[in-house]
């Protein structure tokens, strides 16, 4: 990242007071998950597809579900497995959701980095004021799942998984409220690394589908996700 870019960055993040980042105006639940509505914030979302992780896998992962921050990366570390469908790695699905971040920029939120991987994505806004993650997750899910059975049938693609239910979004997503500069800085890190962590690529230059190179950014370290 820029010099320049950087210290606007912080500039930014430092206009609040890192104790109290952001209003949490509320936090609901949808399926098991907590998740707050915080305007005019920055938070960090992911997403992934409903066959991304199988029933077994979530099984052997129920020792780790009291400790959110462990079942998180553990839930991570699955997903970077590629199981399930990965329609997401076709081009023409992977643009169409970036196409709909961008669509919104501005209006909606700031668009600040993103990456499309095969089976889920990350991505980073900055919410505009009086907007609702909750809906704008919702809207982001809608539009792109609608179309995705066209796009698989015009590249001649089952869209039903292995067990013949239809490709869908997963019901719930993952939000995590930026705290500081510093953690503002290692979720961009680990959202343009991610490829290169799940062994789909050696540098995040070479994933078409993510912000890196926006930033022009030499490729980071960060292997792990942000608490």
């Amino acid at each position: 990242m820029s010099e320049s870019k950087k210290q606007k960055i912080i500039t930014k993040l430092n206009n609040f007071d890192n104790t109290q980042a952001g209003n949490i105006n509320s936090v609901n639940y949808r399926g098991y998950l907590p998740h707050f509505e915080i305007c005019s914030h920055y938070q960090m979302i992911t997403y992934r597809l409903n066959d991304s992780l199988p029933a077994k896998t979530l099984e052997k992962l129920n020792d780790a579900k009291n400790n959110d921050s462990e079942y998180r990366k553990a839930i991570e570390t699955q997903m970077d497995a590629g199981h399930g469908s990965s329609i997401l790695k076709e081009p023409a699905i992977a643009n169409m959701i970036i196409n709909n971040w961008k669509y919104f920029h501005i209006k909606r939120y700031e668009l600040i980095a993103y990456v499309v991987m095969p089976n889920h994505v990350h991505v980073l806004i900055k919410l505009n004021d009086n907007e609702k993650l909750s809906k704008i997750v919702h809207s982001w899910k809608s539009f792109t799942s609608k179309h995705f059975s066209s796009i698989l049938k015009n590249l001649n693609l089952s869209s039903r998984d292995a067990e013949g239910n239809p490709i869908k979004w997963q019901r719930d997503y993952w939000d995590r409220y930026i705290r500081n500069v510093d953690h503002y800085l290692r979720s961009i890190d680990y959202i343009h690394n991610n490829p290169r962590h799940a062994g789909i690529c050696s540098s995040p230059d070479q994933w078409p589908f993510s912000s890196f190179s926006s930033f022009k950014s030499k490729p980071g370290s960060a292997g792990s996700l942000p608490a």
